[in-house]
């Protein structure tokens, strides 16, 4: 008789492809991942499922998040535009851990927490998981308070 698979399971098998996924591209990619190198990697449709443009526009964007990816239109085959804060326009080294966190979101939707783009963006980028979400925790507090309505929760 099969064995039934739980919800566990999956989230074993989530896991472990999504280490597979990253360390595949950072054998192909890397080992350095820089902005140019992300473009290429966003390019690539066997590690990021979806086309994704970049835009520097924090409208869509709720108090002290970096990056928002939006699906452009019913479906996500539409493509998706990863709205990034304009903080981050001049800032080419950071962009990388930003843009990695989102993949996973355009991959695989309501299907991926948090913990899964930490592991994937941690592994692309060749850093400690811990390192990583400290990295991103840095760049949103690095975002400068508007002072608009925008910043009320």
């Amino acid at each position: 008789m099969a064995r039934k698979l739980t919800e566990e399971d999956a989230r074993n098998a989530l896991h472990d492809h999504l280490i597979n996924i990253g360390q595949a591209a950072r054998n192909k990619y890397g080992p350095h991942i820089d902005l140019n190198t992300m473009f290429r990697i966003l390019d690539d449709r066997a590690i990021v499922r979806y086309a994704v443009g970049l835009r520097f526009d924090s409208e869509p964007l709720r108090p002290g998040e970096f990056a928002f990816a939006q699906r452009l239109g019913e479906r996500s085959q539409d493509g998706y535009c990863l709205f990034v804060h304009p903080c981050f326009e001049n800032q080419p080294e950071i962009l990388p851990l930003l843009i990695a966190y989102h993949i996973v979101d355009i991959n695989y939707g309501d299907l991926s927490t948090s913990a899964d783009a930490e592991i994937f963006g941690a592994t692309l980028l060749g850093m400690d998981v811990e390192e990583y979400y400290l990295a991103l925790c840095a760049a949103a507090d690095s975002i400068p308070p508007s002072g608009g309505m925008n910043d009320e929760i």
